[in-house]
């Protein structure tokens, strides 16, 4: 499961204008569309281009909860493209994001700094350039690591250090035992 990236295509999610096909033989339907035919639905959804066209002509209507999942998850990633790529956009250079998690926060400072981590609760707004590192991180296909990595670096900036005015020796942030994490455009 991948935490960042789940909260970061479910923030963009909620910009949707229109809700996305709900039922199995809409959804297939709808896939069958933008890839141009059932071959296609049936090798990336890894089952039989038969059962996909029973599910396009409504004969199958309730999937297994493994293909129900696999056709919710690729649905939503063809959704809207153009809402999509205009809130990644809109974040990136004038929104910015918003972060709210509840993890365990630490940092390397130097000796004699209060540098315990602990578990802190955070909703802090980040700038449109960390935004965009974390979206074109995403799109480049970083994984959760490389995600979470870009994210303690941006609250190093705006929580810890205030965006340079204040604790300017601090190192690294250590961001680790996340119970979860929230993205908000």
């Amino acid at each position: 499961m991948s935490v960042f990236g789940d909260g970061l295509d479910a923030a963009v999610q909620r910009s949707f204008t229109r809700p996305a096909p709900k039922s199995a033989p809409a959804q297939m339907r709808y896939l069958v569309r933008q890839l141009k035919g059932t071959r296609a639905v049936a090798q990336m959804l890894r089952i039989s281009q038969r059962t996909v066209e029973r599910y396009v002509k409504d004969q199958i209507r309730k999937p297994r909860p493994d293909l129900a999942a696999r056709l919710d998850r690729e649905v939503k990633n063809r959704w809207q493209p153009q809402v999509r790529a205009r809130a990644r956009q809109k974040a990136a250079t004038t929104g910015g994001i918003v972060i709210d998690t509840r993890a365990r926060l630490g940092y390397t400072a130097p000796i004699g700094s209060t540098d315990e981590s602990r578990i802190r609760h955070l909703t802090v707004a980040l700038p449109p350039q960390h935004a965009a590192r974390l979206f074109d991180a995403q799109q480049a296909g970083a994984d959760d690591r490389q995600l979470q990595q870009i994210t303690a670096e941006a609250l190093k900036d705006v929580y810890f250090q205030d965006g340079g005015r204040r604790a300017g020796s601090l190192e690294e942030v250590r961001f680790t035992d996340i119970e979860h994490v929230e993205f908000e455009l």
